[in-house]
């Protein structure tokens, strides 16, 4: 314990305050676990915000990064120099998006990405108003960020360019299903609309078919692009590649990162800039490491059939915590897709206190929204492990219920 102190220490000493959740100093992994410095393993029930969806220390991952070990350039201008990694991964993301999008660029994160997808819209329809939607997190850069709200925290002081928002609708029947038209109605035609079919930092909370669909069917009547944020979502998270695939539409450009390794805007060759120098990244396509561990993690989500285990598996999931719910008042609503799971609790205190009270028992949750804790474990996740997971959850709440404070030593 004394190391992984010193290293906390350090760290707050020399980095700036960011995010952290609990004081885990990682070593290494295995499976759906982490390793810590003091050889202790968690349970990952968070799959590093959705960034491993197949675990740790999988051998083909590890064959992989093996294989560039004595290769000197294994990091270049990726968007200068042509790589034979960078056309592969961008062939196999085409083949798993919809047809009507037949171009990728590479970046380097998920706010790279939808910088560079607010960019092709603009670059077409010129400098106009962009639409997002409540709660929506679309990354941590200026643009990006403009568009995002989540907390206040992370806008306060910071400038935006011109936008609207308008309500995420997670019901049909929501008086503001169809908010993009009657906005148009009332103001303008807006250059895009960006959003998250299930909003990640926001509360994992699942968009409403309607309203997504009057998403599509607005943004395709007024011609403008329709963006879907897949960076949290995406590469199979909800038990299908793409969460819009939920809702039977087809998004004009799609952002993806995380689990990809790498950023990347797949987008329909209407929205191409076709300009050299018009978008371009230093290190965007040149992590060679990094495109290729994201080709080989689509080969591996195919080959073990890992769509179909996070389908399983998510319902499983929910089942249980449904019933959990109906025994623990503390729970009040459980959503999500796949194994993208969100359980919102009663109060506030719980997304925060349950997180930090499972690191100490061996279990890694984080929480998102205002009382929400996520549940997205591994695409590999074993029933057996998807129990010992959810088991150590609800004798946490059973202990909250009952203010046993031995129990949170």
């Amino acid at each position: 314990m004394i190391i992984m102190k010193g290293i906390v220490e350090r760290t707050r000493k020399s980095c700036i305050e960011t995010t952290f959740a609990y004081p885990l100093v990682i070593k290494s992994g295995y499976g759906c676990y982490i390793e810590d410095i003091n050889n202790k393993l968690y349970l990952d029930f968070n799959s590093n915000v959705c960034s491993c969806p197949i675990g740790y220390n999988h051998p083909e991952i590890s064959e992989v990064i093996r294989s560039f070990a004595n290769i000197g350039a294994h990091k270049i201008a990726g968007q200068d120099f042509y790589s034979k990694e960078q056309v592969e991964l961008a062939e196999e993301l085409l083949k798993i998006a919809p047809e009507n999008l037949s171009k990728v660029l590479f970046v380097n994160t998920g706010a790279e990405a939808v910088e560079n997808a607010l960019k092709f819209a603009f670059r077409k329809k010129g400098p106009l108003p962009g639409v997002s939607c409540t709660g929506a997190f679309h990354g941590r850069t200026i643009g990006a960020l403009t568009f995002t709200d989540s907390k206040a925290v992370q806008k306060k002081n910071y400038p935006e360019i011109n936008h609207e928002l308008i309500k995420f609708c997670i019901r049909d029947n929501d008086p503001e299903v169809n908010g993009l038209e009657e906005l148009i109605k009332r103001e303008w035609i807006p250059a895009f609309i960006i959003v998250e079919c299930v909003q990640g930092e926001g509360g994992y909370n699942v968009t409403s078919k309607k309203f997504i669909q009057n998403l599509r069917k607005t943004s395709r009547e007024h011609d403008f692009p329709l963006i879907v944020d897949e960076v949290q979502s995406g590469l199979g998270r909800t038990g299908k590649w793409w969460s819009f695939e939920h809702f039977g539409i087809k998004p004009d450009m799609i952002t993806s990162a995380k689990a990809l390794q790498v950023g990347a805007v797949i987008s329909s060759e209407k929205y191409d800039p076709k300009e050299p120098g018009a978008v371009s990244s230093t290190w965007g396509g040149g992590h060679r490491i990094d495109l290729a561990i994201g080709l080989k993690t689509i080969e591996i989500i195919k080959h073990e059939k890992l769509l179909d285990n996070a389908k399983k598996i998510g319902n499983y999931m929910k089942k249980r915590l449904e019933e959990m719910k109906r025994k623990h008042e503390i729970i009040t609503d459980v959503r999500g897709l796949g194994l993208m799971i969100g359980v919102e609790f009663s109060k506030e205190i719980y997304k925060d206190v349950i997180p930090k009270i499972a690191f100490k028992k061996g279990l890694l949750l984080i929480g998102c929204g205002k009382k929400t804790v996520r549940i997205a474990p591994p695409l590999i996740i074993t029933r057996e492990d998807a129990d010992k997971g959810l088991n150590m959850l609800e004798d946490i709440i059973k202990h909250l219920k009952n203010k046993n404070k031995n129990f949170f030593v």
